[in-house]
């Protein structure tokens, strides 16, 4: 075992749990034992809790602005650790290193919205009849909760951390028992950054401990991001239980590729849609949807779909239980008739013969009732559908029950808007492979793709992390007496 057993991380401590039960924790590099993770109790929760909001009272009422020099301090130290950072990402998920660069990079960016904060909830002032003035500010809503996946070990925690305390609440983060080294290095340099001990805090476990969160009476909001079969169950039980929550779920993303698009810019982008961090994001092109002739187009997918080699540039899926989910998806697809161009089973990497390798897959004359067409497949897999006309193509796209991303390859602008504005996704893309909006502008999706209102990220997060306080004064006696009084 490479580190020690994890520990939970509570009130600026790493405790050890009150249980006895763990699991294993597998590098999908090579196979390695990384450590063990504890399967935390009802009582390492409530402990979480309990010191999350002991130090609410006095975070809750420091200035925003003084709030927000942890995150100055917290960015530089990201920037500091990145190799780092990058090299415990590769290690527990399996990315290549230049990904898990890219991973850490948007935890910075992400770190350097939330230090613009003071400018964005400067609340409202208006003098709305004479003497009399109005007032609303953004007050913070307590302890909050936040669960988050495997795909991006240190991203999506800064999804949420970097805002929700900037913004004066406390957090409990439960990391994915399959990846949860790096949120342990992320709460020490968050404490190094400043953070004073309980405004964050970090419980291990698996569903028993996200059910627990749904229903702590102390927790007033949870985010979550995971499989939309999750996803639904949790926004039921947190919501049941009069919790905010923000519930991302899965994704079933189209690309549609016109006639016209330019072929090597288009398979690139299509290419690494797929393939980047092993297929394992929701923003992954899973579905590609051709119109018209576009055989050139495909050829050069394939070409650059034979250049992502498993174990150079292309990293190892989460586990064998995924590997094998992957490669039956691709085996169903093939025995119902569709034709398996580039096929990535049975992929192994020299020297890492224990890794849980997919090589990219390009799969073409898929039809749009195969479960490779329908269902988030979660691997360097894209299924290829044909059509003759963009109605078609959108008729497809439209039908899948998710809405995260929708992507149109095309030099036709009048085309562009026409599949912009049509488009049943939260994030619609221009011959751009992976849609995700840069800060400030928020992350989130659509239909089975979220539950709840408002993003995740950027400015909109701001309406979930808080509740707004409004402020009527009069001090001036000639104002006299109206309906206001």
């Amino acid at each position: 075992m490479k580190y020690p057993p994890l520990k939970n991380y509570i009130n600026g401590n790493f405790v050890t749990s009150n249980t006895s039960r763990c699991l294993p924790v597998i590098s999908p590099v090579d196979g390695t034992l990384l450590t063990e993770v504890p399967l935390s109790t009802n009582d390492d929760l409530h402990n979480a809790v309990e010191a999350a909001r002991e130090a609410f009272h006095t975070w809750s009422k420091t200035p925003i602005k003084e709030r927000v020099q942890v995150f100055f301090r917290y960015k530089y130290l990201l920037e500091k650790h990145l190799d780092e950072l990058a090299d415990l990402c590769s290690e527990e998920n399996g990315k290549t290193k230049g990904e898990s660069i890219a991973e850490i990079e948007k935890c910075i960016e992400l770190t350097e919205f939330a230090c613009s904060l003071p400018q964005i909830v400067t609340g409202e002032l208006l003098e709305v009849s004479k003497g009399v003035e109005c007032r609303t500010e953004h007050v913070p809503l307590g302890v909050v909760a936040s669960i988050v996946p495997f795909n991006f070990p240190s991203m999506v925690p800064n999804w949420t951390i970097p805002n929700a305390i900037a913004l004066g609440n406390c957090m409990i983060m439960k990391p994915s028992e399959k990846v949860p080294v790096s949120c342990g290095r992320i709460a020490e340099l968050l404490k190094e950054a400043g953070l004073p001990d309980g405004v964050f805090n970090v419980v291990h476990g698996d569903a028993e401990i996200v059910e627990a969160i749904c229903d702590h009476p102390g927790i007033e909001a949870v985010s979550f991001v995971g499989s939309t079969r999750v996803a639904k169950i949790v926004y039921q039980r947190a919501t049941h239980n009069y919790k905010r929550c923000l519930a991302l779920g899965g994704a079933k993303n189209h690309l549609m590729v016109m006639p016209d698009a330019i072929a090597g810019m288009t398979a690139q982008n299509v290419v690494a849609s797929m393939s980047g961090c092993a297929g394992q994001r929701c923003m992954a092109a899973s579905a590609m949807v051709g119109v018209g002739s576009i055989d050139h187009i495909i050829d050069r997918i394939c070409e650059e779909a034979r250049k992502i080699i498993p174990g150079k540039n292309l990293g190892a899926v989460i586990n064998k239980e995924s590997k094998d989910r992957i490669e039956k998806y691709i085996t169903d697809a093939e025995q119902q008739g569709a034709i398996i161009l580039v096929d990535g089973r049975n992929a192994k990497v020299n020297g890492k013969e224990n890794g849980t390798y997919v090589g990219p897959t390009v799969i073409d004359y898929v039809k749009p009732e195969m479960s490779v067409a329908k269902e988030e497949i979660f691997g360097p897999v894209i299924s290829i559908m044909r059509t003759n006309t963009v109605d078609e193509a959108l008729a497809i796209e439209n039908a899948n029950p998710y809405g995260n991303a929708a992507s149109v390859f095309t030099q036709n602008g009048g085309v562009a808007r026409y599949v912009i504005e049509r488009a049943s996704a939260g994030m619609v893309g221009v011959n751009i492979g992976v849609p995700v909006p840069r800060e400030p502008f928020s992350f989130g999706g659509w239909n089975e793709s979220k539950f709840g209102v408002g993003d995740i990220t950027g400015k909109s997060s701001v309406e979930f992390w808080t509740k707004l306080k409004k402020s009527t004064v009069k001090w001036n006696p000639e104002a006299g007496v109206n309906w206001m009084s």
